[in-house]
């Protein structure tokens, strides 16, 4: 027993990279995660949402709120016009826009509801719930001020008429001083007349459940991933049992292998994506049929770009144990970084950046242009088009990686 044991652990030993690989993703994983949620550095500073601003009242206390907001360190801010800014959130760049509208200025010199309003995307939950509690926490204290100014600075004009305008002036200033440095209640009164409608960008619909989407959108492509990756790495076991040396001893190419073996891992993709969605529509109910060529144009790009992926992992190894430490350690991180695992809204920006170099990413977010946001083709198609990009890159440098890697050890 002792001896069967100490065998299968000189064996684990041989292959030195795949050991070093298994102590190294639980290690990719902690730093990932501790990083994500701040962990690291001591920081606990949350990272900026990113919102849009429309001005539409353009008036010095509107812009005055504008600018203070903009000073948040958990808010990061750009102004467009309201049409241009509502689009760009239906598309999924940003979380929500702001809206001030016309009158708000007088609304709030007035002490009456301010004309406001918050359009928000529906899909990104628990951003937009973080965004709402941020702004409703700072702008009661914005707007209350300038209200709790105004009614004394009233009360003190009509209290004492005769007292003389530099006089009634320098009371006023202290009664402002005094304000601006005193902390914020919820407590306060004015908090219950804020008035911040909120209102998602997307029209309530029986076909647009969020939670089919999600899954067929996130999980779904991380486990197509390791699907793909198991395929891949039958070229290694072929090599590892002489199949390959034979094929090679054939009149057959080296480079026909590698395209034979991605256009059975592209069936087997486009299959098993096809199966998930119509099990997801008959047992779940999701509507595939909203728009069938865009779902049609996302799944084959998306099977492209994930058997590239999968050859590619197969290629940079030289063994199956090493294509299995691959294939865990950047799916799983991969994963992570573009909202599979975590709300990628609060990865730090660095790997919001990193996102977008992900098949991942980029499926994920075409799916939701399908079937939440509904999106026309012309959209759909920008994404598939970066997943072909992706695919053709992955099998560039596969082609190249085979024949060192492989053909030159089979």
């Amino acid at each position: 027993m002792f001896k069967i044991a100490i065998k299968d652990l000189k064996l684990i030993g041989k292959d030195k990279r795949a050991l070093v690989l298994t102590l190294v993703l639980p290690i990719a994983l902690i730093s990932l995660f501790a990083y994500a949620f701040g962990g690291m550095g001591g920081s606990n500073d949350a990272h900026p949402i990113s919102i849009f601003v429309s001005d539409m009242d353009s008036t010095n206390t509107s812009r005055d709120i504008i600018a203070s907001l903009d000073t948040l360190k958990s808010l990061y801010i750009k102004q467009l016009p309201f049409k241009e800014a509502k689009d760009e959130v239906v598309k999924g760049s940003r979380v929500a826009v702001l809206v001030f509208y016309k009158g708000f200025g007088d609304s709030v010199e007035n002490g009456n509801t301010p004309a406001m309003e918050l359009f928000y995307d529906q899909s990104r939950q628990i951003e937009s719930g973080i965004l709402r509690q941020i702004l409703y926490s700072n702008l009661i204290g914005m707007i209350g001020k300038k209200t709790i100014k105004k009614n004394i600075n009233k009360m003190i004009d009509e209290s004492y008429p005769d007292l003389s305008k530099s006089m009634l002036e320098s009371i006023h200033q202290r009664v402002n001083e005094q304000i601006d440095q005193s902390e914020g209640s919820d407590k306060n009164p004015i908090n219950n007349s804020l008035g911040l409608k909120t209102t998602p960008v997307f029209a309530k619909q029986e076909d647009n459940n969020l939670g089919l989407v999600q899954s067929v959108a996130g999980t779904a492509i991380m486990m197509l991933l390791f699907t793909v990756t198991g395929m891949g790495a039958g070229m290694l076991h072929e090599k590892e049992e002489g199949t390959l040396k034979k094929l090679l001893c054939s009149p057959s190419q080296a480079n026909t292998i590698l395209f034979g073996k991605m256009i059975a891992t592209i069936v087997v993709s486009v299959l098993q994506l096809t199966v998930m969605f119509i099990f997801t529509w008959i047992v779940f109910g999701l509507d595939i049929l909203i728009d069938v060529p865009s779902l049609i144009l996302m799944i084959l790009t998306t099977a492209f770009a994930c058997a590239g992926f999968g050859i590619f992992i197969a290629s940079i190894a030289k063994s199956r144990k090493q294509v299995e430490s691959y294939s865990t350690l950047i799916i799983l991180v991969m994963s992570a970084i573009v909202g599979s695992m975590i709300p990628i809204f609060i990865m730090p920006a660095i790997m919001q950046k990193i996102a977008i170099l992900s098949v991942n990413y980029w499926s994920i977010q075409g799916f939701y242009d399908i079937y939440w946001r509904h999106l026309p083709i012309l959209d759909v198609s920008v994404r598939a088009a970066v997943l072909l990009g992706i695919g053709l890159l992955m099998i560039i440098i596969s082609v190249r990686n085979f024949k060192r890697n492989i053909l030159s050890i089979a």
